[in-house]
């Protein structure tokens, strides 16, 4: 009896996670080549449940993502709560030490915050090139010691991808704009909480460029090689659990498969 029953929970445990991949959409859609050759999972971990940067434009040949409002209150709070921290070891000579350390650690976190949030990310049509981070490429003699750095010339696409975060028992949906070059790698751009805002954006720094955008915000992607390890999973739970695939079950993982060949 137990036994059946423990078959039945893991015969229905197949069954969604092939019917989830089911309804996963393949990159085919936007109609080129490369887009099957990229990875559509998140390349940058993690997110925000707000808006941390919007685009402007500074010239008529150069657009930037700048640091919201939002964001630096966020980080100024930290910044603040460590300075009165700091303060209040002058009141007392018992709390020092806790005071003092408690102040440092929001110190360095507000700064650290505000340190990486508002470094420069430009698209600069003059000089040819995408940079994100305080040196240009101008200040460089070899541009490999900049790592998020890019000529305009290579980039294929903008990539739209969403991501969900589980944090403290809630979550939310952050959005990831990424930058798809030619060789199918991808550079991150601006990864926050606002889908209408980041569409927005997207859309604005894709008619920029004249490069197409695959906005994938509200679409469950895979690709070939997510897809594969799936089917490792699958096909070994196959082999060694025939009994858990009823018909439906074989059909559905027939299908996958058959993706998994048009794909490769």
């Amino acid at each position: 009896m137990l036994k059946n029953l423990m078959q039945q929970a893991a015969a229905k445990m197949l069954r969604n996670t092939l019917n989830q991949l089911a309804h996963h959409v393949e990159p085919s859609c936007f109609g080129d080549s490369l887009a099957e050759r990229t990875r559509w999972n998140p390349l940058k971990s993690g997110g925000s449940n707000f808006r941390t940067h919007k685009l402007v434009s500074t010239q008529r040949d150069r657009m930037e993502f700048r640091i919201t409002a939002g964001m630096l209150l966020f980080a100024l709070a930290f910044f603040l709560v460590g300075v009165g921290a700091a303060a209040g070891t002058l009141l007392s000579a018992d709390l020092y030490l806790p005071l003092g350390l408690f102040g440092l650690i929001f110190l360095a976190i507000g700064g650290g915050l505000l340190y990486f949030s508002a470094k420069p990310i430009v698209f600069d049509k003059r000089k040819g090139f995408f940079w994100k981070g305080w040196k240009s490429p101008d200040d460089v003699t070899d541009l490999h010691s900049i790592k998020c750095c890019a000529r305009l010339g290579e980039i294929h696409a903008l990539q739209l991808i969403a991501e969900q975060i589980k944090d403290d028992g809630s979550s939310y949906s952050s959005y990831e704009l990424n930058l798809v070059l030619k060789d199918a790698s991808r550079i991150n751009v601006v990864d926050h909480g606002s889908k209408e805002r980041i569409r927005e954006d997207a859309a604005a720094l894709a008619a920029f460029l004249g490069r197409p955008l695959w906005d994938a915000a509200e679409l469950k992607m895979f690709d070939a090689a997510m897809l594969a390890s799936k089917m490792e999973e699958l096909r070994k739970i196959e082999a060694g659990n025939p009994e858990l695939l009823d018909e439906k079950t074989r059909e559905l993982l027939e299908k996958l498969a058959l993706r998994l060949e048009k794909m490769a």
